[in-house]
């Protein structure tokens, strides 16, 4: 992380007007929640095809939940930190008109943010597959160690499924195509916090780039397309967007003395 680049990041933010961030587990990371792919990450644990997919879920709800249930309780439990709360005030400045999410946790929401596309659904819900009734996930949560698997409170089948998508599952198409369609409008797209391997999320910077968009990449680690950004930055996104955060506002009260003279 240099200066330099801090500082472009920045300037393009200051200058945005149809800004899009994409985020993904990273940005949750530093309020706690371990990421699936990374350091200590789920997937390093547990095979995610046994744990996560569609399948092995409707032959075995209750070992999905066994491994849910305490990802469960640390995400039910987490804030929103210094880098959703950047997010926020980057929005309500004008500069960034969405945000597009990896995640499931709801955490930009609870930070504020207006606009959130949720391209894996949402943690925060639970849905019977058999009577399609819904019910908060802290809800089921919260019965979690006297009921495996938990059963629905209206119908009473044991096929209660969080509203994220696992793996054989078909991704949100509303959601999906509102965010490409962001993508192809944006003039700044700022990635953050996402390994950009999952598809078609990944695809979505890529998209933006090749309709004009300049691309800012905010990763802990390298990831593809950083060779398709105009500026790179390895770090934690907690420390790194409120720093471009505090630049934005220098740039903006100097551009505003400036136009007083």
């Amino acid at each position: 992380m240099t200066i330099a680049s801090i500082e472009r990041a920045a300037e393009l933010l200051a200058s945005a007007r149809r800004g899009v961030a994409l985020t993904g587990a990273g940005v949750s990371a530093e309020s706690g929640i371990p990421t699936f792919r990374g350091e200590g990450g789920l997937w390093k644990k547990y095979d995610p095809i046994r744990v996560s997919s569609i399948d092995s879920f409707l032959a075995d709800p209750a070992a999905y939940w066994m491994v849910s249930r305490e990802r469960g309780r640390v995400a039910l439990a987490a804030k929103p930190n210094p880098g959703h709360l950047a997010l926020v005030a980057m929005e309500e400045a004008g500069h960034l008109i969405a945000v597009l999410t990896q995640n499931t946790d709801g955490l930009h929401q609870d930070a504020g943010s207006k606009r959130v596309i949720e391209l894996h659904g949402s943690g925060r819900m639970v849905q019977c597959l058999d009577c399609g009734a819904r019910e908060p996930r802290s809800e089921v949560q919260a019965r979690l160690d006297v009921e495996m698997p938990p059963r629905c409170k209206v119908c009473g089948h044991a096929r209660l499924k969080p509203t994220v998508v696992l793996f054989g599952e078909p991704m949100p198409q509303a959601a999906v195509q509102e965010a490409f369609e962001l993508a192809r409008n944006a003039d700044v797209m700022l990635v953050v916090g996402s390994s950009l391997v999952v598809y078609p999320a990944a695809e979505i910077p890529v998209v933006a780039v090749r309709s004009g968009a300049r691309l800012i990449v905010v990763n802990a680690e390298p990831a593809p397309f950083d060779g398709l950004a105009e500026v790179v930055i390895h770090g934690r996104s907690g420390e790194v967007l409120p720093e471009i955060l505090q630049l934005i506002g220098a740039l903006r009260s100097r551009r505003r003395k400036a136009s007083r003279r």
